[in-house]
C-alpha cells in the first residue's frame, strides 16, 4: 500500500470506558514517536504518565467531558481523537470545542487516517452546536502542517505548565 492510498476507508466508533486498554495501546505507540524529538525524555515520560493512566483517562472520560472516538482499519485500532466542549464564554458566547488529542499509528500514518478523524470530530462538534474547534499543538511539532492543510490558524502562543514542566504550544482555531 503506498503512503497516500487506503483500502477502504476507516471505522470510527465512538470509544466508551472498556476501550480505555486499547487507547494506552495506541498511545504507548505513538506518543514516543510523535515527541521523542521535541521535548527531553524525562519530561515526555512525566506527561505520558500523567495524561494516559487508566485512571487519568477514566477521568477525562467521565467528569471532564472528553469524547474519544477510535478509528479501526481492517478491524484494527490504528488511531484515537479525544475532544470537548469549551466554556461558552469565549467569542460573544458562540459554542467552541476542543481538541485534546489526535494520534495515529506509524504504520498508518500518511494513509489520511489522520484527515478521517478530524473530520469526525468536526462533524461531531457541527452537530453539538459548535462553531469552532481548537488544538494546542507544540510550537516544534511537524503537524503544524498538517492542521494549516486542514483549515487551522495559528491563534496564540502559550506556554502550559504540566506538573513541573511546560508545553510551548500554539492555540489554533478552525471556524466551523
Amino acid at each position: 500500500m503506498t503512503s497516500d492510498a487506503q483500502l477502504a476507508p476507516p471505522r470510527i466508533e465512538r470509544a466508551t470506558l472498556k476501550d480505555i486498554p486499547t487507547i494506552i495501546q495506541l498511545a504507548e505507540a505513538t506518543w514516543q514517536p510523535t515527541y521523542r524529538f521535541i521535548i527531553s525524555e524525562e519530561q515526555l515520560e512525566y506527561m505520558y504518565r500523567v495524561i494516559y493512566s487508566p485512571a487519568a483517562l477514566k477521568r477525562q472520560m467521565a467528569e471532564q467531558q472528553h469524547q474519544f472516538l477510535l478509528a479501526y482499519v481492517e478491524g484494527e485500532p490504528a488511531g484515537f481523537a479525544s475532544f470537548s466542549p469549551l466554556p461558552a464564554a469565549g467569542d460573544n458566547g458562540a459554542a467552541g470545542y476542543k481538541l485534546h488529542k489526535i494520534y495515529v499509528l506509524p504504520t498508518r500514518q500518511g494513509q489520511g487516517l489522520g484527515v478521517h478523524l478530524i473530520e469526525a470530530v468536526e462533524n461531531a462538534a457541527r452537530t453539538a452546536g459548535g462553531r469552532f474547534l481548537d488544538l494546542n499543538v507544540n510550537r516544534y511539532n511537524p503537524a503544524i502542517a498538517f492542521y494549516e492543510r486542514r483549515g487551522f490558524a495559528r491563534q496564540r502562543e502559550v506556554d502550559v505548565p504540566i506538573g513541573p514542566y511546560f508545553m510551548n504550544d500554539y492555540v489554533m482555531r478552525k471556524a466551523l
